[in-house]
């Protein structure tokens, strides 16, 4: 259970970075709508500008809180259920602008591995 735990970090975290450090400003297929970039995508969902500072701080903090409850597991649980709690509300986003479901994917799989994190993750040490 444990490399599940640790494994799933890695995969969390290595996807909110690349989504928020590599390809911020770069399209992708999962946007919402038209979008190219995530200034234009948290506009697309009627978000203000400053959310986006507030959201990628948030995710890349609990990016690095995932990475480092490898070494110190008493972080993982809360980091993983703040990522799910993130998760959800992209979810939300894409069924507010009526996105095709696929579009919802990546969220769908980042909730999914941070429930796992959360609730059957490493247990602190």
């Amino acid at each position: 259970m444990e490399f599940l735990g640790i494994g799933s970090s890695v995969l969390i975290a290595l996807g909110l970075l690349n989504v928020w450090v590599l390809r911020a400003g770069k399209p992708t297929a999962w946007r919402g709508q038209n979008a190219q970039t995530l200034r234009e995508e948290f506009a697309t969902y009627g978000l203000p500008p400053w959310s986006v500072t507030a959201v990628g701080i948030a995710k890349v903090t609990l990016a690095f809180l995932l990475l480092a409850g490898i070494w110190w597991p008493t972080v993982s649980r809360p980091a993983a259920l703040g990522t799910a709690v993130l998760m959800l509300g992209a979810v939300a986003m894409h069924i507010k602008v009526r996105d095709p479901i696929r579009k919802s994917l990546p969220a769908l799989a980042l909730l999914g591995l941070s429930c796992l994190v959360a609730f059957l993750g490493r247990a602190p040490a």
